[in-house]
């Protein structure tokens, strides 16, 4: 069964990800080290729709969001997927593709927030911070992101 979680999250590009790595660390954020995903988008009525392929795994991900550059609220739900091309393939057929991003991400964790270090190809490079809500009230992941946003720069 597949349950629908919640996460407060912000993205930004970022000129310098080496600077924001030794911030990371001096957080004392745990080093999770590097991903490689491909992400495959569909065109989904309700919500984002993407199968996230991670090499000997993928995973199907729903989410809705707003898209303000500011802090907002995420609600997503994750299926595991033993066959992503015929996956990618079904979804296509029924819903059509959106297009591909492929990213190498350095993966971070700090309390409750995930800290994504991302080269997307063809669009450059970008900081994603996701505070997981699963544990904590909304309110206070707000500020743990904020706090640690500002611990970034």
């Amino acid at each position: 069964m597949t349950v629908a979680r919640r996460n407060i999250e912000i993205k930004c590009r970022c000129s310098n990800l080496d600077i924001v790595l030794q911030k990371a660390r001096a957080l004392g954020a745990a080093d999770q080290g590097v991903l490689r995903q491909k992400d495959t988008f569909f065109a989904a009525p309700r919500a984002r729709l993407k199968l996230r392929e991670l090499g000997d795994r993928a995973e199907l991900i729903s989410y809705r969001r707003g898209d303000s550059t500011e802090a907002r609220a995420s609600d997503y739900v994750v299926l595991p997927i033993p066959d992503p091309q015929a996956t990618i393939a079904l979804l296509e057929h029924a819903l059509g593709s959106c297009g591909v991003v492929r990213k190498t991400r350095r993966l971070f964790l700090h309390r409750h927030t995930r800290i994504h270090l991302d080269e997307v190809e063809g669009l450059g490079t970008f900081v994603e911070l996701e505070t997981v809500l699963s544990d904590i009230p909304e309110e206070e992941g707000r500020r743990e992101l904020a706090e640690i946003a500002l611990g970034l720069g």
